[in-house]
């Protein structure tokens, strides 16, 4: 039963957290907002002092490292909501009833898709105002978002995944701050060629450097590949990633929502 109403589960839970955004109109302003004003913070006061290797407008090399953070950013409200309903009881209350556990969690998933769309396309808007460009064409760049896309699919995955796991919202808010340094040590803002060598593998392995150096390679922009895999094969490293980061996170987060006492 629970299989065939996959479609119906999913677009239920999808409704219910496009709902709580409805309602809430200044938590969707403040995901807007924050990707916006960092466009001008990094893009205008720190890029006065950057520059790229090879040439090119800072601005180009830093909006698809500010598109991959936007990504990231899925983790944290994954986990901290995942842990809420978990210590709240409302995973108790739905592993009660007849529906699809996947589902659930699947239009969960699909709504911050929806949500991550909302948050692109503004600070696209304004990263091309601030001149940044597609340079590679219609078909790339849509690559390029789908991409994005995706990896903040898997993001949100693994951020629930912990939080169920967690089952404890205050816990869950304090490790999810992790990802901000996490997002930082990569080569969403400066290349990795000035870090001292350990750093730099550390930052060419991390997932957000491969989706923001696939996203360069796919709009056109500037880009400062290093010598690690990864870095030199951003696309497959970031598919790769992405679908790494599903095949852990999808059975995790089912299995720690189905268990009870979670």
């Amino acid at each position: 039963m629970s299989v065939l109403t996959m479609p119906v589960d999913a677009a239920a839970s999808a409704r219910r957290i496009l709902l709580v955004y409805r309602h809430s109109p200044g938590l969707l302003a403040s995901s807007l907002l924050v990707p916006v004003a960092m466009v001008g913070v990094f893009g205008y006061v720190f890029g006065s002092a950057m520059s790229v290797p090879g040439g090119g407008g800072y601005r180009e090399f830093l909006m698809p490292g500010l598109f991959a953070l936007v990504a990231l950013n899925a983790v944290m409200p994954a986990m901290v909501g995942g842990a809420r309903d978990a210590g709240r009881g409302v995973t108790d209350r739905l592993r009660s009833m007849s529906v699809s556990r996947l589902g659930l969690l699947t239009g969960q998933a699909l709504a911050d898709l929806l949500i991550a769309a909302a948050v692109l396309l503004p600070t696209a808007l304004v990263g091309l105002a601030a001149g940044w460009r597609i340079r590679h064409g219609l078909g790339p760049a849509l690559g390029a978002f789908g991409l994005l896309l995706l990896f903040r699919f898997a993001c949100h995955w693994l951020g629930t995944a912990l939080g169920l796991l967690i089952g404890k919202e205050d816990t869950a808010g304090q490790l999810g701050a992790l990802t901000i340094p996490f997002g930082m040590l990569t080569s969403a803002f400066v290349p990795t060629g000035g870090m001292p060598g350990w750093l730099a593998a550390l930052a060419e392995w991390n997932p957000v450097s491969a989706v923001a150096e696939a996203g360069r390679q796919l709009f056109g922009n500037p880009a400062a590949p290093g010598g690690a895999w990864p870095a030199q094969h951003p696309v497959a490293a970031a598919l790769g990633w992405c679908a790494v980061l599903l095949a852990l996170a999808v059975p995790l987060a089912v299995r720690s929502f189905a268990r009870p006492g979670r």
